[in-house]
């Protein structure tokens, strides 16, 4: 399929194209030839008519996501390529790693040269959610040239609207809900159908690891639990005890069943709450030694970022505040919009506010699954601080 459409910069417009950025603005467009709808493929040149890319066309602030750098046709053969490209990077850095850990991302959009698209794998099924009209259209084709690269490997492709809230479907194959997944040898039960995004955070993979340094022995709490993964590795570490909560009761309920799952017939301490995080840190003074503060995204654009800001202080200060002294503290932002820098610096302020003696111990991020172009750092969007408090 040859691509008609075309997008002309105004003059100076090209040089972050020329950087590799993957984002055409609506500001530096000159004008559009050809009728492209939203999802369409379109070619994208500078002011002289020289080639600078080729991507997906949405009416939007970002008018083009560009997946190539480099005149092609759009068809199985490219996706074919991509997706080959996004497997060996994985194999690169061990995964899956067979009976240890066979839930991992296959594609993290930016990261992978593929706006728009996540892929997750949870054993034998791959679930894709499209966060553009380009690749939402291009399901079909992503789904076909998926199978044909890893066979067997996966049984079932299944396709997630991103917006949560809408029925999806199976393009290729079909499966039973929910499947036990293994990560790091520690089990869990993933429902993508029901469940937030495609059904389990992978990002927190390595960081669920590294807890398990500090959790032996600790007092824990576990705060927006979702299903329970830092509650399960504090427990598997040998935690005193450990106490999961939520404001969502099915989420309390998905943490209670992977406990059980990990823990049919040993004794362990561990209680969940289905309670107000922030309400419950102010009634629950001195209990813990060892607290994960790992909240939803408090800003999803940029006009929420100073709500965000004083979101993200206020919790942070009620835990400094009440955690026991030498206790330690998983801090955590997956909000886009606010960069390490801007995290750090309202992590500063609520230790401020707590007039708490703070030491950094470690600065976190998401699991290299989910890599970070080096063209497009809007991309490293998980930001994590480990906090030791006198």
């Amino acid at each position: 399929m040859e691509i008609k459409n075309r997008i002309i910069l105004k003059r100076g417009k090209e040089q972050s194209v020329l950087r590799f950025h993957p984002w055409v603005f609506s500001g530096a467009v000159e004008k559009i030839e050809g009728n492209p709808v939203s999802g369409d493929w379109v070619n994208i040149y500078d002011y002289k008519n020289n080639f600078l890319g080729a991507g997906h066309y949405q009416q939007s602030s970002i008018t083009a996501r560009i997946l190539s750098f480099q005149e092609m046709i759009p068809g199985i053969d490219f996706w074919k390529i991509k997706l080959s490209e996004a497997l060996n990077a994985r194999r690169n850095i061990g995964l899956p790693q067979e009976k240890v850990t066979n839930v991992f991302r296959l594609v993290h959009g930016e990261g992978d040269g593929l706006p728009g698209l996540v892929i997750d794998v949870y054993d034998k099924v791959a679930v894709i959610q499209s966060h553009s009209s380009g690749m939402h259209k291009d399901r079909n084709l992503i789904a076909q040239a998926l199978k044909e690269i890893m066979g067997e490997e996966i049984t079932a492709i299944y396709y997630k609207s991103e917006n949560d809230k809408e029925s999806g479907e199976y393009l290729i194959g079909e499966s039973t809900v929910p499947v036990v997944v293994s990560e790091n040898g520690t089990l869990f039960k993933v429902n993508w159908v029901e469940g937030q995004k495609t059904g389990f955070f992978i990002d927190q993979r390595d960081n669920r690891q590294l807890l398990m340094k500090y959790a032996y022995g600790k007092k824990v709490l576990n705060t927006f639990c979702y299903t329970g993964g830092f509650s399960v590795y504090a427990l598997k570490a040998g935690a005193e005890l450990v106490h999961s909560v939520d404001s969502s009761k099915s989420a309390i309920g998905l943490t209670d069943e992977n406990v059980r799952l990990n823990f049919r017939d040993e004794k362990i301490n561990h209680e969940s709450f289905p309670d107000d995080v922030f309400k419950f840190l102010e009634e629950n003074k001195n209990q813990y030694n060892l607290i994960i503060l790992d909240p939803p995204a408090f800003a999803k654009h940029r006009d929420a970022k100073s709500n965000a800001m004083k979101g993200y202080q206020r919790l942070n200060h009620i835990a400094l505040k009440n955690i026991m002294p030498g206790g330690i503290i998983f801090t955590f932002s997956c909000s886009q919009v606010i960069n390490r820098e801007l995290f750090y610096n309202t992590i500063v302020s609520a230790a401020i506010l707590a007039k708490r003696k703070v030491r950094v111990l470690h600065h976190l991020s998401q699991a290299p699954d989910h890599p970070v172009s080096i063209f497009h750092s809007e991309g490293e969007y998980l930001k994590g601080l480990v906090l030791e408090v006198d």
